[in-house]
């Protein structure tokens, strides 16, 4: 199949969960594929397994929030292969899931600092290497609390809506260099992050969702395949809701 054939791709948060299956099956479609996060551990092993079988996927050190870690890592991949072809901004993380009154300031500031400012900065420095390489596609993870409110997690659904309107901006902005810029919303995902909700709170997402389950990683990553992908050459700005049916409601 090969539907992302010798494209370079970066991901952050791409040594567990939904950024490790992102990578997994954009290795097996055939790209090239640069895995960021802050677990170095992980990701080496991800990236170990990966090269083993045949694949051509490195590792990379990456805090988000870092501007001149994305120098780095940006410098990284075009040593390596020349250019970079997708960014996935997959790295993030929920937060205290405090109502505003309760959130202390210093964790607003850091869930910020990872959830938005890490997709502000890539899209920063990656535009322009995809404008040097004559165009690239940009997918960004934005949550269903990005789009329909409800209490608790202030600053995290409030970071996912930032990061849709994010996405719309980029979208318009880079559209005349042949970036296409689009966003992913899943719902519930069975990660370890869910699993930080607790299983309680997991369970009563599942049962308000009309497939009456959470999603598998990998369900995610086809999704954004298919956003990534060159069959999605007339898709900018869209916000691709994968939830199970939990908006429809």
């Amino acid at each position: 199949m090969k539907r992302v054939n010798d494209k370079v791709t970066i991901i952050t948060g791409g040594a567990r969960g939904q950024g490790e299956a992102h990578a997994r099956l954009f290795a097996q479609e055939g790209a090239r594929v640069l895995i960021t996060d802050v677990l170095d551990e992980a990701g080496e092993a991800v990236a170990e397994e990966l090269r083993d079988k045949g694949y051509d996927v490195h590792y990379k050190h990456l805090n988000v929030a870092s501007e001149e870690e994305w120098v780095e890592v940006l410098a990284e991949a075009e040593r390596r292969w020349g250019r970079v072809d997708i960014l996935l901004n997959n790295a993030g993380i929920v937060g205290s899931m405090k109502a505003a009154d309760q959130e202390a300031l210093r964790d607003w500031q850091k869930l910020t600092e990872i959830n938005q400012q890490g997709v502000f900065l890539g899209i920063k420095h990656v535009a322009p290497a995809m404008k040097r390489s004559g165009g690239g596609a940009i997918v960004n993870t934005c949550s269903i609390n990005g789009i329909v409110g409800g209490a608790g997690s202030f600053s995290y659904q409030a970071s996912k809506g930032a990061v849709l309107m994010m996405t719309r901006a980029a979208a318009l902005e880079y559209v005349k260099d042949n970036i296409r810029v689009n966003a992913i919303s899943p719902g519930l995902v069975m990660t370890a992050m869910a699993e930080e909700e607790g299983e309680e709170s997991n369970r009563a997402f599942a049962a308000a969702t009309p497939m009456g389950r959470g999603a598998r990683s990998e369900e995610i990553s086809k999704c954004v395949l298919f956003l990534a992908s060159d069959e999605a050459s007339y898709v900018t700005g869209a916000n691709l809701l994968a939830d199970g049916g939990y908006t429809a409601q």
